[in-house]
């Protein structure tokens, strides 16, 4: 740095100080030299606000200007005092100082990431993304993040089992439990078995708990299931607390809770239901009414075109703009919201038909679509009620099961496809 003197052009600069001041305090000071033979040793000029602080052969005064006035550098030079590996000098002579990765705000910063990897179902690779990395950095410059393998292999797997520990122990105060075994398969068609556990805690709470999800490549019979049961009951100490097991209605579950030896095996009455309204959907005049609807829905799905003069269409009508679904039959009555949506939208999927020379929807398919729609909603209310987690469900399948079964009777002057579709269900 330069700057003048008041009543002179003459140059002053601030020198570093000589290599025989060894002190760490002199990184952030120097000595004016007015010419190329004179250094001024009796004024220390701060190299951080250029002020000149009285030189008396030792660093007291120099050590008290940076306590007063630069604190945050007194703690870099206490850092590089204790530990100059993790400190350097940059270019323009000041510490770039990086965290010991066993200082607890490090430590801090590492477990939050992990958690935020764990929390919102993150990739590991999240730690090399340059944006990632950007972000970090202008919240602590300090900071070394940590590189996936040390995330995979120390930080999740730390975290994991203080979780495992904390819901063991959760479990372990239960008097008794129930568990939930489901079998399904990912988007990849990869196979998954998913157990959860149930149980009422001393404050007389429901707590639900996922227990693990392991891919099972191999076939999902009953004796496979059942051996895979019996690991995680030993695996959490849930033998003893005689388990009841809720599993839906397929054959190899009935296999495996039998062969675990569980005293009480329960069928899903969600599953019930849902069984129910797809035997309801088999009805001659449904089918042919759903195969139609399908087509229709996968024309929209598929074509860029078609999609466009959907969502023009929505808001000259006024409608909900969002995409046409598919069914799917082991989704709980997912057959309901591609009715609801038919019916919804037939005032003008009627237009858009005749417009792209396809066929129309006649009256008597809107007139069946009306009645799927009102022979499946008490369906669908049941098993949404019956799906959530946050209450005890056994004691409401009596008064839901009396009340289906009542309005299933037949009423006088009802369509032919309503009366199938009840003595179906």
């Amino acid at each position: 740095t330069q700057k003048k003197s008041a009543g002179s052009e003459m140059a002053v600069s601030i020198s570093p100080a000589p290599s025989c001041f060894k002190a760490d305090v002199w990184a952030y000071f120097g000595f004016k030299k007015k010419d190329s033979d004179f250094m001024d040793k009796t004024l220390a000029v701060c190299k951080l606000c250029h002020t000149s602080v009285k030189n008396s052969g030792n660093t007291t005064n120099l050590q008290a200007h940076l306590k007063r006035h630069h604190p945050d550098k007194v703690m870099l030079a206490e850092e590089l005092h204790r530990d100059p590996k993790q400190t350097r000098l940059d270019s323009d002579g000041m510490f770039s100082h990086k965290l010991p990765t066993t200082s607890p705000r490090s430590q801090n910063i590492t477990e939050t990431i992990a958690y935020f990897i764990r929390q919102d179902l993150r990739s590991y690779s999240v730690v090399e993304n340059a944006g990632f990395r950007r972000m970090v950095n202008a919240m602590e410059p300090r900071y070394q993040i940590p590189t996936r393998e040390h995330l995979t292999k120390v930080c999740v797997p730390r975290l994991y089992a203080q979780t495992k520990a904390h819901v063991k122990a959760s479990i372990d105060s239960a008097e008794r439990v129930a568990l939930t075994c489901n079998g399904w398969t990912s988007r990849t068609t990869e196979a998954y078995v998913t157990i959860k556990t149930h149980f009422i805690n001393e404050e007389w709470e429901l707590v639900n708990y996922v227990l693990q999800t392991m891919d099972k490549p191999e076939s999902h019979t009953g004796q496979n299931l059942a051996e895979h049961l019996r690991k995680a009951l030993t695996e959490w100490g849930i033998t003893e607390k005689d388990p009841v097991i809720v599993t839906d209605n397929a054959s190899n579950m009935s296999i495996a809770a039998a062969e675990a030896a569980f005293s009480l095996h329960v069928k899903c009455y969600a599953h019930t239901l849902n069984l129910a309204a797809q035997r309801a959907l088999k009805v001659t005049a449904v089918a042919r009414l759903l195969g139609r609807v399908r087509r229709i829905v996968s024309f929209f799905r598929r074509s860029t075109t078609g999609s466009h003069i959907l969502k023009e269409k929505q808001m000259f009508l006024r409608l909900p703009q969002h995409k046409l679904m598919t069914d799917v039959v082991t989704r709980l009555l997912s057959d309901h919201h591609l009715h609801v949506e038919a019916t919804e939208t037939d005032n003008f999927l009627t237009q858009l038909l005749f417009a792209l020379q396809m066929t129309r929807i006649c009256a008597p398919d809107v007139t069946t679509a009306e009645d799927v729609v009102s022979a499946l909603k008490p369906m669908k209310e049941a098993s949404q009620y019956m799906s959530k987690e946050k209450i005890p469900s056994p004691s409401v399948i009596a008064p839901l099961q009396d009340t289906l079964l009542n309005g299933l009777k037949p009423i006088e002057g009802e369509s032919s496809v309503m009366k199938d579709m009840k003595a179906a269900i």
